[in-house]
């Protein structure tokens, strides 16, 4: 009697490194590992600039300065000035808060009988040189 021993298939996976990482912010569990979910890298840098500039100053308990008052501009009238005030202010918001970014670009297109803006901001992160874009729906809700 023979034994014929079958191999496992190796197959060659493309493991990118993880440069950084981030819980989400809902706190998800994961069912199958019993932990919480990640976002790594382009992702986990994404939702924390989505995070900052949702975030109003003020709500952060242990930082007061943390965030940027994007919502509170969107209840102004609009006008052709307010889209550079709202580039100034995403720019700056990243420069301070997150390091990971390096921001290439940002361009605002406001719909005034719509009532949205749609931030697009393009930026690379540390350890990569590639360009990522982000973009952001703001819209008035009252």
């Amino acid at each position: 009697m023979a034994i014929v021993a079958q191999k496992k298939a190796q197959t060659s996976r493309s493991i990118q490194p993880e440069y950084f990482s981030d819980f989400l912010s809902s706190f998800d569990v994961d069912s199958v590992k019993q932990d919480l979910y990640r976002v790594t890298n382009e992702e986990a840098v994404k939702s924390s600039i989505r995070n900052l500039l949702l975030t109003n100053t003020g709500d952060r308990l242990y930082d007061s300065k943390l965030g940027s008052n994007i919502r509170s501009i969107l209840f102004e009238n609009f006008s052709p000035a307010m889209d550079s005030v709202l580039e100034d202010l995403i720019r700056t918001t990243i420069e301070n808060y997150e390091p990971r970014a390096k921001i290439e670009q940002v361009f605002v297109n406001s719909e005034i009988d719509d009532h949205y803006v749609v931030a697009t901001i393009v930026f690379s992160i540390i350890n990569k040189e590639e360009p990522i874009t982000l973009e952001l729906f703001l819209n008035r809700i009252r």
